[in-house]
């Protein structure tokens, strides 16, 4: 359905002659005809579908259609749909609007009879067979430009772009895939910079969004700590960053259950939480941070607030 169709067919002035079909009844059939318009303002509901939506007979309506294309109003287009391919496509000439607004200079040397209100702008058969092969107009300055086929261009403008990576995304990502994994001490190693390159690098010609961005290289992150970096985060401890120490502090359990409790505790969670934060988003965040020992103790009466009954070592920052 085609807004602007339907804005003229109630505007427009529908012409009478003698003996012709009441002006109200050829008004009805290029309602009915405007409803059914696309976005090209052609429309091509079959006889059936016009005798339904008018109450009129089909006789009626075959003769206030041809009353129509002689008014000028509506057009011919030739060209057949339908599965028998029988069903004639009408162009509804004269509707301007934000959906299609062809330029069609030759109107301009037309004689002015073509300009009366009965017949708006009306293209000759020539021209109105040209109609389709011109291109719209659009003011350099107008709104849409830089807008028209977004679609088209959207994988082009997130290819490989400089701002693809988000801190807090790529935290959450890792969080999801390995809640074992110390974040922070990945972001702050040497090679993280290195495999970063090396990840744009890999996906340079790759027309991914941001967030797919995002996704892949925790993953890419993942791996490269797994197989080349888990041994030279803490060489004392012989374990894994991330879990070095973890007997001694909070245990994995007990840190996802109090980052949910945190994340709802009222007075922490509008000391912590970022605007627009969900709990979920929220209890993540947390529990990274809980990883780090430091951390853990700063926040120590927090959580014997919401249950924590021992005592964590070391003095908080």
């Amino acid at each position: 359905m085609s807004l602007d169709a339907s804005k003229w067919a109630w505007s427009v002035e529908v012409p009478t002659k003698k003996g012709g079909a009441l002006k109200p009844l050829k008004k009805l059939v290029l309602l009915s005809l405007a409803d059914r318009a696309g976005e090209d303002h052609c429309a091509y509901p079959s006889m059936s579908r016009l005798v339904d939506d008018t109450e009129m007979d089909r006789k009626t309506v075959l003769k206030i259609i041809d009353e129509l294309i002689e008014d000028g109003l509506i057009a011919d287009t030739g060209e057949r749909k339908g599965k028998t391919k029988q069903v004639k496509v009408y162009q509804l000439v004269g509707v301007n609007g934000r959906e299609t607004v062809p330029t069609m200079e030759p109107l301009k040397d037309q004689k002015a009879d073509l300009k009366s209100t009965n017949n708006g702008t009306v293209p000759t058969t020539e021209q109105f067979q040209q109609f389709h092969e011109r291109v719209p107009t659009i003011p350099l300055k107008g709104p849409n430009v830089g807008t028209r086929n977004l679609s088209k261009n959207l994988p082009e403008e997130s290819k490989n772009k400089k701002d693809w990576f988000c801190f807090k995304k790529l935290c959450e990502e890792i969080y999801l895939a390995d809640d074992s994994i110390d974040f922070e001490s990945i972001m702050n190693s040497k090679w993280a910079e290195r495999e970063k390159r090396a990840f744009e690098n890999y996906n340079a010609e790759k027309p991914m969004s941001d967030d797919l961005m995002i996704y892949h290289f925790a993953d890419w992150l993942i791996n490269a700590y797994r197989t080349k970096y888990s041994n030279t985060q803490n060489p004392t401890s012989g374990k894994p960053a991330g879990t070095g120490g973890k007997s001694q502090q909070l245990s994995e359990k007990q840190i996802q259950t109090f980052a949910q409790k945190l994340s709802q505790h009222p007075e922490f969670s509008s000391k912590f939480s970022e605007p627009g934060e969900s709990y979920e988003k929220l209890a993540a965040r947390i529990a990274v941070k809980l990883e780090d020992p430091a951390q853990a103790k700063k926040w120590e009466p927090y959580l014997k607030q919401v249950g924590f009954n021992g005592s964590l070592p070391g003095a908080a920052a």
